[in-house]
């Protein structure tokens, strides 16, 4: 299985991307897994023009880095949306990706072509949060939620973490290290 973790965090190897790597221990001590990381921050992608250019093929008109993660989420056996929350949002760069995700809704919806339905490819939130209110992770959940039924994913169980304050907290937590790494491991054997 082809796990593609898509790193929304502008901060290398912060809270949200250390889930992400203890996630992929756990996966890959099953074996049969491979692990892809994509780091949005270090790419160029225009947002979303809403130019309408993706309801007759399917495909953005935008020629940029966004290209290429097309082929790379329609390739993904498991798909693994990494984000810190800011103001009870994803991060700007998630954000970007997931409204270029327009011309996959484009080709679902408007073109009715499905992709890759009868393979059960499924879909995770990581994410976590300086602050721990009650509906901090509400809208989060409702995007990735409407965006992986856009992509034709199943929407798996989220791993989300409240309260990690500064950037390195969560490696000073190793009971959450371990939770992350069994919930790689849980996925791995479902």
């Amino acid at each position: 299985m082809h796990n593609l973790f898509i790193l929304g965090s502008p901060r290398k190897n912060g809270n949200s991307e250390t889930m992400a790597q203890a996630v992929a221990a756990g996966l890959l001590q099953s074996g049969g897994n491979s692990v892809e990381y994509v780091r949005l921050n270090k790419l160029h992608i225009t947002p979303c023009q809403a130019c309408g250019g993706c309801n007759t093929s399917g495909n953005c008109i935008i020629k940029d880095d966004m290209s290429e993660l097309y082929d790379k989420t329609d390739q993904a056996d498991r798909l693994f949306l990494v984000s810190p929350i800011y103001f009870y949002a994803l991060t700007a760069q998630i954000k970007a990706y997931m409204d270029r995700c327009q011309a996959r809704w484009s080709r679902k919806y408007l073109l009715g072509q499905e992709f890759r339905k009868d393979d059960q490819r499924t879909g995770y939130l990581l994410s976590c949060a300086a602050t721990a209110g009650d509906k901090l992770f509400d809208g989060p959940i409702l995007s990735v939620q409407c965006l992986f039924d856009t992509l034709e994913l199943q929407y798996g169980e989220p791993l989300l973490i409240k309260s990690l304050e500064p950037r390195n907290a969560i490696q000073q937590l190793p009971d959450k290290l371990s939770d992350c790494e069994r919930y790689g491991r849980r996925i791995a054997t479902q």
